[in-house]
């Protein structure tokens, strides 16, 4: 089964103007990266963050040291409030370029997940770009896929149904480790949550071409991105998932998508490979919306896609 759904506004509406001043601010005010090293890049968009507020709350929040393929790797595992039964397990990757963020950036955004979904979220810590190029991040993420399946039990997660999630470049991890997971490499999946992922790295599509500049997230910033991560190319599967022969056989996915967002048209073609070789997916391309508009928990859009989106993930996951 495959839903595809466009409800918002086409070209030459209205937008919506929370939204749009939003968009507005995060553009004048966002590093040029593309002119920094990581470690100055990291540095300015950390400044730019609040404290960590740790809401919503939730009964425990654990950080956990795990064995990764490049040392110790910290996990931090989300229990939502729910008696019963095991919960399902959603192992999450944060965006960021590959080159920041980490726990604390999407602490806020785990929470309302495991909240919204009813699932134990698992977010991983993985080694950043340029210091660990790809495929360190992917290699970090099915390290923490078979650390879940092997030990979520402790935390009330069922083994079972483990879904893979990530925002961005986390969207990118996810959807690798599902076919890696496919191929034989990890514990079976129950699916996979692309949340505006960056697949690949053709920057002529139509969403590009449209919105890579004036709209937060630049091409210029995208390029150099995929630099830092894959300075030997982007032919491995583990860093382009589109490289894969056939999707046939992967998890069901939910896509999320943004118009305004250059990775866009990138997403969507994913979206209806992945309906053309058989998988079942949840598509929903959000118009009038920005990249990384998830984790903007201020912006009334953004509450109310993620109702929307936290049910299309606990249908998937038979939760519905």
């Amino acid at each position: 089964m495959t839903i595809r759904d466009y409800p918002t506004t086409g070209p030459g509406a209205v937008p919506d103007p929370e939204v749009a001043a939003m968009l507005a601010v995060l553009d004048a005010g966002f590093p040029d990266v593309a002119a920094m090293s990581a470690a100055d890049a990291r540095a300015a968009i950390f400044a730019r963050r609040g404290a960590p507020q740790r809401l919503p709350d939730l009964p425990s929040v654990s950080d956990v040291i795990v064995d990764g393929p490049g040392g110790a790797l910290t996990v931090r595992v989300y229990r939502p409030h729910a008696d019963g039964p095991p919960r399902p397990v959603i192992v999450f990757a944060h965006g960021g370029g590959f080159v920041f963020c980490d726990l604390d950036s999407h602490d806020e955004f785990c929470r309302s997940m495991a909240v919204g979904v009813g699932a134990v979220v698992v977010a991983v810590d993985y080694r950043l770009a340029p210091e660990h190029p790809g495929p360190a991040a992917h290699d970090d993420m099915l390290a923490a896929v078979r650390w879940a399946a092997e030990h979520i039990a402790t935390y009330s997660g069922d083994p079972a149904r483990i879904a893979l999630a990530g925002d961005s470049a986390g969207g990118n991890l996810a959807a690798t480790v599902a076919l890696a997971v496919r191929d034989g490499n990890g514990p079976a999946v129950a699916a996979q949550i692309l949340l505006y992922p960056v697949i690949d790295d053709d920057f002529d599509t139509e969403s590009y071409r449209r919105f890579g500049t004036g709209h937060y997230n630049t091409t210029r910033a995208m390029r150099w991105y995929w630099q830092q991560y894959a300075p030997h190319g982007t032919d491995d599967v583990r860093l382009v998932p589109s490289r894969a022969k056939t999707l046939a056989g992967v998890a069901p996915a939910v896509v999320v998508t943004a118009e305004l967002d250059p990775p866009c048209s990138a997403g969507d073609a994913y979206a209806a490979r992945l309906e053309a070789d058989g998988v079942p997916v949840r598509h929903r391309r959000y118009d009038g919306l920005f990249h990384g508009f998830l984790t903007v928990p201020s912006l009334a859009a953004t509450q109310s896609a993620r109702t929307e989106i936290w049910a299309m993930i606990r249908e998937t996951l038979g939760l519905d």
